[in-house]
């Protein structure tokens, strides 16, 4: 499986609507691929933070690591 394909099964795969076979593909992509498993975890936290805005919960605080990353990024 693909990078590509596991961006067109990602919200099948978050369902459950994802045929067994493939599934497993997909999971053992994951296993191998940092940067699927980046998108896989801001993708689902994205879904996250849309429910708890939808129920008017306040958004949690970003992780520090971001907030220096992007501040860092800034200073360059």
């Amino acid at each position: 499986m693909t990078c590509r394909e596991v961006l067109a099964f990602l919200s099948d795969y978050l369902t459950g609507n994802l045929p067994m076979e493939t599934r497993e593909v997909f999971v053992r992509h994951l296993a191998v691929c940092p940067s699927c498993r980046a998108y896989l975890d801001s993708y689902e936290r994205t879904i996250a933070l849309a429910k708890e805005a939808e129920r008017g919960v306040e958004p949690s605080l970003p992780p520090r690591r971001l907030v220096r990353a992007i501040l860092a990024a800034r200073r360059e």
